[in-house]
């Protein structure tokens, strides 16, 4: 049966990103680097959390994962990640301004939802089929989902550092219940799987 997952870069005090997010720095000051360098630098070792990332047939962001902008549309603006987002399927961006969906190379097209988190879900479900639909987020979408009770599976890709500040998780989630499932870990990361009891 298929599921909702999530995976996320975290640091040991809970924040996705750093402060002062933009163009220059999307995940923040001092952020991405040091919460992935475990994929850059060692991408053979994680193979299969890699995998799993990237595995999904539809997919989950906020706009500010997609882009730094704000308000009106830079219709110039495809996202991040070049000519062939990673994806390699449906993306459905939450918005509060409409736009035309962006097809990229590789099989990934965006899609813009303005009706919310449960709107966003029942199209990624239904554009996934039997796959499984991924939450990618950032810190505020993730959570808005986990204070829904909507994610099956959290999988914390914890790297050992202090960003002291930024976008946190788990905030406004309430005390949901978490079993953990799996733990690996190298020198670079510790990747912890939780499940939701339902």
């Amino acid at each position: 049966m298929s599921k909702v997952t999530c995976d996320i870069g975290i640091s040991v005090d809970g924040y996705v990103a750093g402060p002062n997010q933009s163009l220059e720095n999307p995940l923040g000051e001092g952020a991405e680097h040091r919460l992935h360098r475990w994929m850059f630098e060692e991408p053979e070792a994680h193979a299969a959390e890699l995998e799993a990332i990237t595995a999904a047939g539809a997919f989950i962001m906020g706009r500010n994962m997609f882009g730094p902008d704000r308000g009106d549309w830079d219709l110039d603006w495809t996202g991040w990640w070049g000519e062939e987002p990673p994806y390699h399927a449906p993306v459905f961006v939450l918005a509060h301004h409409p736009r035309e969906p962006v097809p990229m190379k590789g099989g990934t097209t965006f899609h813009f939802v303005t009706d919310g988190i449960e709107a966003a879900m029942a199209r990624a479900r239904e554009a996934a089929g039997d796959a499984d639909v991924s939450v990618a987020g950032g810190a505020s979408t993730v959570n808005q989902y986990l204070a829904a009770g909507l994610i099956d599976e959290l999988r914390l890709h914890i790297a050992p550092v202090v960003l002291g500040a930024g976008e946190r998780l788990f905030v406004g989630v309430g005390t949901p219940d978490l079993t953990p499932v799996s733990t690996r870990q190298t020198g670079l990361v510790t990747h912890v799987t939780y499940h939701f009891p339902r």
